[in-house]
C-alpha cells in the first residue's frame, strides 16, 4: 500500500510539474506577443514587472486616443451630413439648420423633387416626439407613402432623414404637407 501511494504521489507531483511548465511557455508566448505589439523603445533594460506596467500605460492611452477619434468622428459626420444636405439642395436655398445651438431645436428643411418630399429634421433628445408627430402628418394624408426613415445622434442632438413619395394624382400633397411639417415644428421653438 505505501508503493501505491508513493507512486500516486509522484505522479500528482509530475502533473503538477507538467502543468506549471505548460502554464509558464504560454505566459512566455503571450509576455511575447504583448511585447511585439508595443513600440520599440528602451524597455530591454527593464525588469519583467516595470516593461508590464509599461505595456499597461501605453495600452490606456492608446484607449483614450480612440474614444478621442471616435467623438472627433461623430463631430464631422454630423457636419458633413448637414454640408451635403446643403450642397444638394439649390444654390438660392440656404441651410436653417444650426448643429452649433442645440437650444434652438429642432429645425426642419423640406426639399421638393417631383413626387418626393426629402424631410431633414433636427431635434435635440428632449423633443424626440417630434419625430413621431411628423410620421403622424404625413401618413393623414391619403396619398403619401414614407420610402425611408432614419436617424443618427450626435450628443444631444438627433438627425432624422424622411423621404416621402406623394400620390400621381395630387400635386398639392407636398406643400401641403411641407407647410403643416414647418407649422408643427415652428409651435415648439
Amino acid at each position: 500500500m505505501d508503493q501505491s501511494h508513493l507512486n500516486t504521489n509522484q505522479s500528482r507531483s509530475a502533473d503538477r510539474k507538467t502543468v506549471e511548465k505548460n502554464r509558464r511557455i504560454q505566459m512566455k508566448a503571450l509576455y511575447s506577443e504583448l511585447n511585439s505589439l508595443l513600440p520599440q523603445t528602451s524597455r530591454e533594460s527593464l525588469a519583467l514587472p516595470d516593461q508590464l506596467d509599461e505595456a499597461a500605460n501605453y495600452i490606456k492611452k492608446l484607449q483614450v486616443n480612440v474614444e478621442k477619434k471616435k467623438e472627433r468622428k461623430r463631430k464631422l459626420v454630423a457636419t458633413s451630413a448637414f454640408d451635403k444636405l446643403n450642397s444638394k439642395g439649390s444654390s438660392s436655398m440656404s441651410s436653417s439648420v444650426d448643429v452649433s445651438v442645440p437650444r434652438r431645436l429642432p429645425k426642419i428643411e423640406i426639399q421638393e423633387t417631383g413626387l418626393v418630399l426629402h424631410i431633414f429634421l433636427v431635434t435635440s433628445m428632449e423633443h424626440k416626439f417630434m419625430f413621431h408627430e411628423i410620421i403622424r402628418v404625413i401618413n393623414e394624408e391619403s396619398e403619401a407613402v414614407i420610402t425611408h426613415a432614419g436617424y443618427s445622434i450626435v450628443d444631444d442632438a438627433v438627425f432624422h432623414t424622411l423621404h416621402c413619395k406623394m400620390g400621381d394624382c395630387d400635386y398639392g400633397a407636398g406643400s401641403r404637407i411641407s407647410e403643416t411639417l414647418k407649422k408643427l415644428v415652428n409651435t415648439v421653438n
